[in-house]
């Protein structure tokens, strides 16, 4: 690879240990994958912040970098932590788990990451143009960002995300590049597209169609006439999940897509694929149901202004989490959204979520909007899942 003068001082660790150790990583995932230069980044989304699942390994891995002068220079945020750090008592967390998910956010702190925890950065004020080179990790993110904002990002892990964090620089590879954004294949969307969950169905079934020969193929998606922000990172964070897939095409929609030709090999998604999906994820009743939760990826300001409408002089009945970005939940403060929310019983989970969250054995059933919250409900908690409309899973919390 070539690199400026700057990038070979940090390699050779002329700005300090954790700086060096961070182009190393950089230079080694460089090579590995072709690249023949390093590209400046402009904001950076680091994922495994988890405790759950770093563990003590990761922390130490994080410590060192800390200890070692690491410091981000360039915007950056995390992805959910394990807990809400304000309310983990709430939650049922425990104290010890509550004090090693500190000791995480504090190591991140120290190198100037701003310790936000969210799965949706562009919903607060991290919203890269059309074409910008960023390093963001969390799956959905990274769908979101290359497709819908036309920025440009692949998939970091949390190691090569924190690395370029704190030397600014991504090596040039993959979606970076121009010719490794264009569709492979035409998907015909011959379905109802309404609400959320409508959208997330859809993710899983085009996700699973394009890895059936062990392809990730990247789609240009016909047939949707419109998308509203909510339904769209509903679907990229199915589509990720359920495909790997972090960039599509949807024609009329998203900015590349008027640029791109369609791919003459096509497949077609009917009404019956997505009734399937949604048989397959809907195997909880309604008397199993003990917890609830909206935001996977975490809610919009307008999300909650919904749930607060549906809630107001209302009880509800079980657990309900509500989940979603600081910043997005000081504005619901401010607009009295909170108060109504939790004068129902139910309860925010700011900066974490159901998925990252340690509540295995805790539920028996989820029952939520969302094919991304559902597919690890199953896979890593074992619950049962039930996936409906937006408006149908607050009304399920009442019953």
């Amino acid at each position: 690879m070539k690199l400026t003068t700057e990038e070979k001082d940090m390699l050779e660790g002329k700005q300090g240990k954790a700086a060096q150790k961070a182009m190393e990583i950089l230079e080694t995932l460089g090579s590995i994958f072709g690249a023949e230069r390093m590209i400046p980044v402009t904001s950076v989304q680091i994922s495994g912040v988890s405790y759950a699942n770093l563990g003590e390994a990761g922390l130490k891995f994080l410590t060192e970098m800390a200890d070692g002068d690491g410091r981000a220079r360039v915007l950056t945020t995390l992805n959910p932590a394990g807990m809400d750090v304000d309310n983990w008592q709430a939650m049922g967390i425990s104290e010890e788990f509550a004090y090693n998910q500190k000791r995480v956010l504090d190591a991140f702190a120290r190198m100037n990451v701003i310790t936000t925890c969210s799965c949706t950065p562009y919903l607060f004020g991290v919203s890269p143009h059309y074409g910008e080179h960023i390093a963001w990790a969390e799956s959905s993110a990274v769908c979101y960002a290359n497709s819908v904002l036309g920025a440009r990002t692949n998939r970091e892990g949390g190691p090569s995300a924190l690395a370029a964090a704190l030397t600014g620089v991504t090596p040039a590879y993959g979606y970076h590049l121009a010719e490794n954004r264009q569709p492979a294949v035409t998907v015909e969307v011959k379905g109802r597209m309404v609400e959320n969950n409508d959208f997330g169905l859809l993710g899983r079934v085009i996700g699973e169609k394009l890895t059936v020969q062990g392809q990730k193929l990247t789609p240009y998606i016909t047939g949707i006439e419109q998308a509203s922000v909510e339904q769209l990172k509903s679907f990229c964070a199915s589509i990720a999940t359920y495909g790997g897939t972090a960039i599509f095409h949807m024609a009329g929609i998203t900015p590349e897509a008027a640029q791109v030709s369609p791919p003459k090999q096509a497949i077609t998604i009917t009404q019956d694929d997505i009734d399937e999906a949604n048989r397959l994820m809907n195997d909880a009743v309604s008397e199993e149901v003990d917890f609830v939760s909206l935001g996977c990826p975490h809610l919009s300001i307008k999300e909650i202004a919904r749930i607060a409408e549906l809630l107001k002089g209302k009880k509800v009945t079980k657990e309900f989490w509500i989940t979603t970005a600081r910043p997005t939940k000081q504005i619901a403060d401010m607009m009295g959204y909170s108060q109504i929310i939790e004068e129902s019983g139910a309860k925010f989970a700011t900066d974490t979520c159901c998925v990252v969250s340690p509540i295995k054995g805790r539920f028996k059933a989820l029952a939520t909007d969302s094919a991304k919250a559902c597919y690890y409900a199953y896979a890593k908690n074992k619950f049962k899942t039930m996936i409906k409309p937006f408006d149908e899973v607050v009304a399920e919390a009442l019953k």
